[in-house]
């Protein structure tokens, strides 16, 4: 887990990152929680979705916004702090030219602003967003939304209201390319503080399913190539 420098637009951007012994590996970046209400990329929360995806294959990496931890400059009000996620995005990507395909995701104000990225990046295929808080933020960029995730809720939630949240599902959902998985976790309040093992494995999961889609997609797209090839 090694600690890498990103160059940002403010200067320097702290992270860590894990590399994939796979080639053409995914690529992930996760996204902390409210950098003025003690977010970092040390969250539990944004930790486990870290491992997660690393323990999936992933070539992966955290980072603090601006004004977090050792990355300069101040909070910008969501602005400053999406131009991070794009500058993060870049440098995996830049790592990893041959990645077979990118995700973001990211915990309650990270995960705000990783949808604004998806929303940016047409080669983002999947996204986490834990606890999305549809009150506090308005989220009707996502019309429509251009990938498929997984969307969880902690029914104890006190910061984000699940109401606000169900109807952000549904409004997705109505939508024609978007397939969404939702899942409310019982008891788990806005960090899943009784609830970590049960989010982790429900994210490892999910990554888990949609790796296997992607495998079985490929494998009947060069099928149908196979059978298209002239014979002598």
């Amino acid at each position: 887990m090694p600690e890498v420098i990103l160059n940002g637009s403010e200067g320097r951007l702290e992270g860590r990152y894990h590399q994939s012994a796979f080639p053409g590996a995914p690529v992930a970046v996760v996204l902390h929680p409210h950098p003025l209400y003690g977010g970092t990329m040390n969250n539990k929360i944004v930790y486990r979705m870290y491992q997660s995806f690393a323990q999936s294959g992933f070539s992966v990496l955290r980072f603090n916004f601006r004004g977090v931890g050792r990355s300069l400059g101040k909070f910008d009000d969501g602005i400053g702090e999406l131009s991070d996620a794009a500058t993060a995005l870049d440098w995996v990507q830049q790592q990893n030219p041959d990645a077979s395909s990118c995700w973001v995701s990211g915990f309650s104000f990270g995960s705000w602003i990783a949808l604004q990225l998806l929303m940016r990046r047409p080669e983002i295929e999947g996204f986490i967003a834990v606890s999305p808080p549809a009150n506090m933020y308005d989220f009707t960029f996502l019309s429509p939304c251009p990938a498929s995730g997984l969307i969880t809720m902690g029914d104890k939630d006190d910061i984000v209201k699940h109401e606000d949240v169900a109807r952000l599902v549904e409004k997705i959902r109505t939508q024609k390319y978007a397939k969404l998985d939702y899942r409310v976790f019982e008891g788990a309040d806005h960090y899943y503080r009784t609830s970590l093992d049960e989010l982790q494995t429900s994210m490892d999961g999910y990554i888990k399913e949609r790796l296997i889609d992607a495998r079985n997609a490929r494998s009947v797209k060069q099928d149908k190539k196979r059978r298209q090839l002239p014979r002598d």
